[in-house]
């Protein structure tokens, strides 16, 4: 660890802290595969992580370790010019993304295409993985280009 304002400091990138109910979510994601917490009731896949499902109120959810999608559909997005975290390269497009699998299952995450491809809500998507250090990929997004 290095003190705030030590240049090692002002490049260091944050790593995420996984804890009980996100270490899998973490793992796959490592593997390059998104897993996400699945109800084993009713079989609604939900974000964030809920010891309870917003469908049928189990409280046994189940993780399907599988990819669960390929990609998805912009609903809205942002340009973050000044970031609260170190170790981002700014200005990132961070979008709000639909995804595939299931109606209202949404992930947001940085548009690797960067701040100045042309974007439009409902444009299409793919998730990639960004490799950020100490076994940590954290899943982006890229535009889907028609043929």
């Amino acid at each position: 660890h290095c003190l705030p304002g030590e240049p090692a400091c002002m490049t260091a990138r944050v790593l995420p802290l996984p804890d009980g109910q996100s270490t899998p979510f973490w793992e796959a994601c490592s593997r390059h595969e998104l897993a996400l917490p699945r109800c084993g009731v009713c079989g609604l896949f939900t974000l964030p992580f809920d010891l309870t499902c917003p469908h049928c109120h189990s409280t046994e959810p189940a993780w399907t370790f599988q990819p669960v999608m390929t990609g998805g559909r912009v609903r809205t997005w942002t340009v973050m010019r000044h970031s609260f975290l170190q170790g981002f390269d700014l200005p990132a497009v961070l979008v709000d993304v639909e995804l595939d699998q299931q109606a209202d299952l949404r992930l947001i995450g940085r548009l690797v295409d960067g701040p100045d491809v042309p974007l439009v809500i409902g444009a299409r998507v793919s998730v990639v993985f960004e490799d950020i250090g100490e076994g940590f990929s954290l899943p982006c997004f890229k535009l889907e280009h028609a043929a």
